[in-house]
This record gives C-alpha cells, structure tokens and sequence, in this order.
C-alpha cells in the first residue's frame, strides 16, 4: 500500500478568515486533480487531515470522489512547522493512509522520509497535489512512487 501525501487546496486570503477554508479555485483545483486519481482507481483506506479548514475542505473533496467509507480524522503532529521525525514513526506503508496537510511539513516528511534528512528538498508540492510514497522492504526505505500536481511546469 501506499502513503499518500496531500497539500490542502489554495484558500481564501486570512486577512477575510483567520481559519480560512478553500477559496473557488482550490474547491476547483481539488476536485480537478481527485477526479483524476479516481480514473487511475487511486483507493486510501482513511484520510487525515490537520484540522485547519483548508485541510478539512480539501480531505472532504477526496473522501467523496474517491469514495472512502471511513470517517475523516484530524491528527495531531502535522502543522506546517512540528517535527517530522516523530511523526515519521507513527507511519505504517501498508495503510493506505492519505494525509492532508500544510508546507513545509509535507516537503520536510517527504524529505525525511526518503533521504533521513528533513532539510533538503526532494519534491516541490503545489496546492491540491498529492504526492504517493511506497515503502520498500528493508534494508530500503521510502520511495516517490508518483505525483499528481495541477500545473507541469
């Protein structure tokens, strides 16, 4: 199975929300890019977000498309700035889980995960992507298995 990792969609501006939810274009962006990982019969078994209204939103979009039966969960640890490396080792690849979350958080785990280093950049994440890492068997570890970003560039 695979960990799927997930920046929330573009939200409205804070200064109109201070919690602000996904602004027109992000519900668009999302539902654009879910809609292709159905076609590709992309299947988590639970989703995760951070809470935040942008996550949730975002989490909503794909739990509809992509027709997960379980109920969305907020989880504790994955705000932008905390410490990827203890989140890393609650992190199991044979669940399926997709997590939706914040910058740099994502970039930092995808990093840790598939270098041991936080701090280099590995993969750039763009509002509403997902990018899919699999874990291999040991002595190897996590691996970009693919990325579904809105824009190539």
């Amino acid at each position: 199975m695979a960990l799927y990792l997930v920046q929330h969609g573009i939200s409205v501006s804070k200064e109109i929300d201070p919690d602000p939810g996904l602004s027109e274009e992000g519900k668009n962006t999302v539902a654009r890019i879910a809609d292709v990982a159905a076609s590709y019969h992309i299947l988590p078994t639970q989703i995760r977000h951070s809470g935040k209204q942008r996550a949730k939103e975002t989490a909503e979009i794909f739990k509809k498309t992509l027709h997960v039966k379980t109920r969305l969960t907020p989880i504790k640890g994955i705000k932008p700035l905390d410490d990827v490396k203890d989140f890393a080792l609650t992190l199991d690849g044979t669940d399926g889980l997709m997590i939706v979350g914040h910058l740099p958080f994502l970039e930092h785990l995808t990093a840790f995960l598939t270098t041991g280093n936080p701090d280099v950049t590995v993969f750039k994440f763009q509002n509403g992507g997902i990018v899919c890492l699999d874990q291999l068997p040991p002595p190897f570890g996590w691996v970009i298995k693919w990325a579904l970003m809105p824009e190539i560039k």
